[in-house]
């Protein structure tokens, strides 16, 4: 069958060199240091639906966050052509249209430069666990391997940040707080991007970022191990 014989040729295929290279870079990460000591890279995706089986990356936006400062001079923007190049759903979100994904690279010539641009930062996204799987699924097929850069997701941190201004029992939560992206801004009155545009929700997400860093770090939240643990350090505060 079609799907096995893919299947078996990416396990035992060789990686690419930007995943060697990329295995590399964290081969021996440290969590222990201060926060401005990182790099980060916020970015986001565009798909072609939220199958997990079927869907593909057809755009990816990106930018670099140093010493906890935005670089707007430095950013990644690409379309990817899928495997087919069909209308969805999705389209009439994203507004991402066939004719514009005709004339775009493949997942295989994008991806390498990506990796390249990331180099040794972490990974920001928003409900990054989605973008993660998509990206990490596209790698394996294209390259050969899934790349290592560890990921910040600013929903759990914005979760653990307004809970811990709370004073809840453990365990319960304020269901009425939306940790959607659009809403997250207009609660901390952030500057607004378009929506649906990877490198623009970029934009959007890094704000929010740079927002709760700053706010948790006068919470004492210093090092990148404390940031992982955000949401339990700051309930106890």
């Amino acid at each position: 069958m079609r799907w096995f014989r893919e299947l078996f040729a990416g396990v035992f295929r060789k990686p690419h060199e930007a995943i060697l290279k990329n295995r590399e870079l964290f081969a021996d990460f440290d969590q222990s240091r201060p926060l401005s000591h990182y790099d980060f890279v916020v970015f986001d995706t565009e798909l072609t639906g939220l199958n997990k089986r079927k869907d593909e990356i057809i755009s990816i936006g990106a930018v670099k966050i140093r010493n906890l400062h935005l670089e707007l001079s430095s950013a990644f923007h690409e379309l990817i052509r899928p495997a087919k190049l069909d209308s969805t759903d999705s389209t009439l979100i994203h507004r991402i249209t066939p004719d514009q994904l005709r004339d775009a690279r493949e997942a295989a010539e994008v991806l390498p430069d990506f990796i390249d641009f990331c180099g040794n930062a972490l990974l920001v996204g928003h409900f990054v666990g989605i973008d993660m799987f998509f990206l990490n699924k596209a790698c394996k097929k294209a390259l050969g391997g899934y790349i290592q850069n560890p990921s910040v997701d600013t929903m759990r941190l914005a979760r653990g940040y307004i809970e811990g201004q709370r004073s809840f029992d453990y365990g319960h939560t304020d269901q009425s707080v939306s940790y959607r992206l659009e809403d997250l801004t207009e609660r901390f009155n952030l500057p607004r991007f378009k929506p649906h545009d990877a490198l623009e929700d970029a934009m959007q997400t890094a704000y929010l970022f740079l927002y709760l860093i700053k706010k948790m770090k006068k919470g004492g939240i210093q090092t990148l191990k404390q940031l992982y643990q955000a949401g339990r350090i700051w309930h106890l505060m």
